[in-house]
């Protein structure tokens, strides 16, 4: 989707850097000395305009996260959103991430959550999918033992295409649904921009978490 322009981007941006790490991949292997704590680390990988990722910091006091966005006109409201807050336990990546090995050590992340990532739907760009195996393994090494990958979508094939994969690489499903907001798990999540606005127009939202 083309990203409206938005007038002082830059200068704005800059208000808010505190925020934003610097040289992202230079933190590999060393996260946790970014927030002064050994809280538990989770990143979000395509934050969009950071209401998810911000409800979560404030609920889990007690947990680290980390927000990622290219888009920089969509990371601006987040990043804006962030700075409202002053919350000590979030940062935020401006950029896209390809590989994540590039930017976390090994078993350095506790969880990931991917949420309404873009479907990808020609053939030739299955690979870009986030659910992808060439992902997928990459967040098996980054993620510690037991530590697990949260996945939300209203995009019924990508879905499907999804569960393949994670069968496939032999992951534990531990939840699944096809219609997140009538079932058991309803009530412990945490939604997004995107979330509201289908389960306002009742559509179905899918979700699974599984064990890497």
């Amino acid at each position: 989707m083309r990203q409206r322009k938005v007038k002082n981007l830059e200068e704005r941006l800059a208000v808010c850097s505190a925020y934003v790490v610097a040289e992202a991949k230079e933190k590999k292997g060393s996260w946790k000395s970014l927030f002064g704590n050994e809280q538990p680390l989770y990143m979000e990988l395509g934050c969009g305009k950071g209401q998810f990722v911000i409800k979560q910091a404030v609920r889990h006091p007690e947990r680290n996260f980390i927000a990622v966005e290219g888009h920089d006109t969509v990371l601006l409201r987040a990043l804006e959103k962030a700075a409202e807050t002053q919350l000590p336990n979030l940062k935020f990546v401006r950029g896209y991430i390809q590989d994540v090995n590039d930017y976390f050590a090994e078993n350095e992340l506790d969880g990931i959550y991917l949420n309404f990532s873009d479907p990808w739907p020609k053939d030739r760009h299955v690979k870009r999918r986030l659910t992808h195996e060439r992902f997928l393994t990459g967040y098996q090494t980054v993620i510690k033992d037991s530590g697990t990958v949260e996945f939300k979508t209203d995009n019924n094939e990508l879905f499907e295409f999804s569960i393949d994969e994670i069968k496939a690489q032999g992951y534990e499903i531990v939840e699944y649904t096809r219609d997140l907001h009538n079932s058991a798990f309803s009530a412990r999540q945490v939604t997004t921009e995107y979330e509201d606005k289908f389960s306002r127009q009742n559509k179905c939202i899918n979700y699974v978490k599984f064990v890497v």
